[in-house]
């Protein structure tokens, strides 16, 4: 006979126990009278009662009552309970099915599927497997925060003339689960961390923690003991003084707000806006925000209140205030300084001190400056950011000299040298002038120019104006001619400056030398 299961036994012997008669036990329990009679019967053999198989437990009760049905099972090929769980879990697309197929090929008289599930649902039971924790929220301190998995094609490119899919970014704070959504084109970092913001000045204040999952916009390293945050995450963490505590890898249970939010906001947000056409991002986010407030004003079920009543009286107050300035996106990348000096971030150049040649850099990148820091976290240069235009920028102070003496005569046209001739007198503007004349094209006047009035810082102009006066009466204008008359005029100078020696009768004249 099939055995009966063990909490219809125990009802069984309790009724039986209070007097109850075979009709009345079999309309309390729905077990034919029969069934009853033979269970009652098999206990009154085995020596049981109600208070006796109270204190035992169903597999004793089985043997004592069924122990061909258990010697049957028992001869079963038992599977590995433990190696199937981790296996599950390990798949999610596995199912318990697939897994009891794969038993029968290597156990053909193996438990059926039924049996199969039950043991393994007992397996579960018996070591926690299937319960879960109840996790006590602190009012605003945990902002838990994910992508949804949903993605809709709603935003109109009128440009292009397609339809761009919009990526939804969700998070719930603390106690309320008051949520914030917004969507993105992507889920880049820019975006993701655009999207803490707006949900920091959407809130009014910064949590304690912010906990994602380990997507790679959150984690670079993602292992369980030693998680590394991406840097840009880490200085916008720093900047709002939070935390980031990723949830344990596969372990969902560890953001379990935000994921049931996510399954709600998917039925009762994204299915309004399923079938809606948005011409900008900015459009669609205003609905969703529309969207979300009143969502925020339902009851809940099972609580008192709203999400927004128990925010505004329970998570805003905790929350700590938010900083002066906003935080602005930065990318950080590493880079080593090539032979231009220069560093290169998409598609462009720029320049830092020649003498970090070689050297690795940090460069700390956002949308209108590139800083760029040495080994030892040394700002040594800033930049603003070139989106267009030539693909080099390059600062003079970060030049070797003698890159800064070409650099200046390349700086200079035939207009700029005739001007500064000018300010230096009437006889030198004569003599630039003519030389550059004297060129098919001027620009190969350009360096003899550059000499010549050079010449006023090494001699000084009015020795410079002296000696172009001259040049211009010998009608020689060339860089040569006036270093000649310069050096002329110097030696001249200095001849001057000697003085005779003072006739003494100890001197001897020229007239003893003849």
């Amino acid at each position: 006979m099939r055995s009966v299961p063990f909490v219809t036994i125990m009802e069984i012997l309790r009724l039986s126990d209070m007097g109850l008669s075979l009709r009345q036990i079999s309309q309390s329990t729905g077990c034919a009278k029969s069934t009853i009679g033979d269970v009652m019967s098999r206990c009154k053999q085995a020596g049981l009662d109600y208070g006796k198989v109270k204190a035992m437990t169903p597999d004793e009760v089985q043997k004592l009552l069924y122990p061909a049905s258990t010697d049957i099972a028992a001869r079963k090929v038992e599977p590995d309970w433990a190696e199937i769980h981790a296996e599950m879990a390990k798949n999610k697309s596995m199912n318990i099915q697939y897994i009891w197929e794969e038993y029968r090929k290597t156990a053909p008289d193996g438990l059926g599927y039924s049996q199969f599930c039950e043991r393994y649902r007992r397996y579960r039971k018996a070591y926690g497997k299937g319960v879960t924790m109840h996790q006590e929220r602190e009012p605003g301190d945990v902002l838990e925060v994910d992508w949804m998995g949903d993605i809709l094609p709603c935003v109109r490119d009128t440009e292009i003339g397609e339809t761009i899919d919009a990526h939804f970014f969700a998070c719930v704070l603390g106690d309320s689960g008051m949520p914030f959504v917004q969507a993105y084109p992507d889920e880049t970092q820019p975006n993701w961390l655009d999207a803490h913001v707006k949900a920091l000045e959407y809130y009014g204040g910064s949590p304690r923690i912010i906990r994602p999952d380990n997507c790679r916009t959150a984690v670079k390293l993602p292992k369980y003991r030693d998680i590394v945050i991406n840097s840009a995450y880490g200085e916008f963490a720093e900047h709002y003084g939070v935390a980031v505590v990723p949830a344990r890898i596969r372990r969902p249970g560890d953001k379990s707000l935000v994921e049931s939010t996510i399954g709600w906001l998917e039925t009762w947000l994204l299915n309004t806006l399923r079938n809606q056409s948005f011409y900008s991002f900015t459009e669609l986010n205003a609905a969703i925000m529309k969207r979300v407030g009143e969502l925020s004003l339902r009851n809940f079920t099972d609580r008192e209140g709203t999400r927004r009543s128990v925010f505004e009286e329970v998570d805003k107050p905790a929350l700590k205030p938010l900083p002066a300035k906003r935080y602005e996106y930065a990318d950080i990348v590493a880079r080593r300084v090539g032979d231009s000096y220069t560093v290169k971030y998409d598609q462009f150049y720029y320049s830092v001190p020649y003498t970090l040649h070689k050297q690795i850099v940090s460069l700390r990148v956002t949308q209108a400056a590139i800083e760029i820091f040495d080994a030892r976290r040394n700002r040594v240069a800033s930049h603003v950011r070139r989106y267009t235009g030539r693909r080099y920028v390059v600062k003079r102070e970060h030049m070797p000299p003698a890159h800064v003496a070409y650099l200046l005569e390349r700086e200079y046209d035939g207009d700029r040298y005739r001007e500064w001739a000018k300010h230096i007198g009437e006889n030198t503007f004569t003599v630039i002038e003519n030389l550059l004349n004297s060129k098919t094209h001027e620009e190969e006047a350009y360096r003899s120019c550059m000499g010549i009035l050079h010449f006023a810082k090494a001699y000084g102009s009015n020795y410079l104006e002296m000696a172009c006066r001259k040049a211009i009466k010998m009608g020689v204008c060339s860089y040569t001619d006036i270093e000649n008359i310069l050096r002329s005029q110097k030696a001249s100078e200095v001849a001057k400056s000697v003085r005779p020696t003072p006739e003494h009768e100890n001197i001897r004249g020229s007239a003893n030398y003849r």
